[in-house]
């Protein structure tokens, strides 16, 4: 009887580790050097195994972070107005956003008009990477009037945004306008989410109304188009 190859026993264990338990989706694999010594193999036969794990939509690779077990794509119901975290309350994973920006600028001409506010008038800029596990999976870039919460903080965007509007400012959401487009990944959001450059992604511009009809905020994210599914119920007309 003929051995397996090498790079085939390492894809099956680390296979039965996923199947397990013991890895789980989101999870990052062990390097690719802490592989090499576990099974005493060279560099290229690790890499052949990932290779195979990949092509079996197992794992993925991150350009600039590692390998991860790859998990189901995130559902994002367009008519659901929630927050990331809210989308994920159901799946028990971890969660987390590594704020990047976190600044009060003067509203320019394109922000006054977004915002409904006067040119020249403070707002937060704010940009943010949010993560499932250790893998970051949306780019989010925000823009909301200073006026409306000169208290938020950079501890709060590393949170729920819609809590501390929601529980914290009392603020009652309404809804939000949104347009989701296919553009070429910025080279921005091909380091930090670790893109192919010659890739589509998918961008969501949306603008956020409190009831009262005032705009809290103008977002673009930036979602790494296989970690998401947008889906939707369209009924027909009677």
């Amino acid at each position: 009887m003929t051995k397996k190859p090498m790079y085939r026993q390492i894809a099956d264990t680390l296979r039965e580790r996923v199947q397990r338990g013991e890895l789980k989706p989101g999870d990052a694999l062990p390097t690719e050097s802490a592989l090499q010594e576990e099974f005493a193999v060279s560099r290229v036969t690790v890499r052949q195994a990932l290779k195979q794990l990949t092509q079996e939509a197992i794992i993925e690779s991150i350009q600039g972070s590692g390998s991860y077990v790859k998990a189901e794509r995130v559902n994002y119901d367009i008519y659901q107005l929630t927050s990331f975290y809210e989308k994920l309350a159901d799946r028990n994973v971890e969660t987390h956003s590594d704020v990047r920006v976190f600044e009060a600028i003067d509203a320019c001409q394109e922000m006054a008009e977004k915002l409904q506010v006067a040119v020249g008038d403070k707002i937060w800029h704010v940009k943010r990477v949010r993560f499932i596990q250790q893998k970051p999976v949306t780019l989010e870039e925000t823009w909301m009037p200073l006026a409306l919460f000169p208290d938020l903080t950079w501890q709060v965007m590393e949170n729920s945004k819609y809590h501390f509007i929601e529980a914290v400012k009392k603020m009652v959401i309404d809804r939000s306008e949104q347009e989701i487009v296919p553009v070429m990944p910025s080279e921005e959001a091909v380091k930090l989410l670790g893109l192919d450059p010659n890739q589509p992604i998918l961008e969501k511009i949306s603008r956020g109304y409190l009831d009262d009809g005032k705009v809290f905020e103008y977002s673009r994210n930036a979602f790494k188009s296989d970690d998401y599914k947008f889906t939707l119920v369209a009924k027909r007309r009677q």
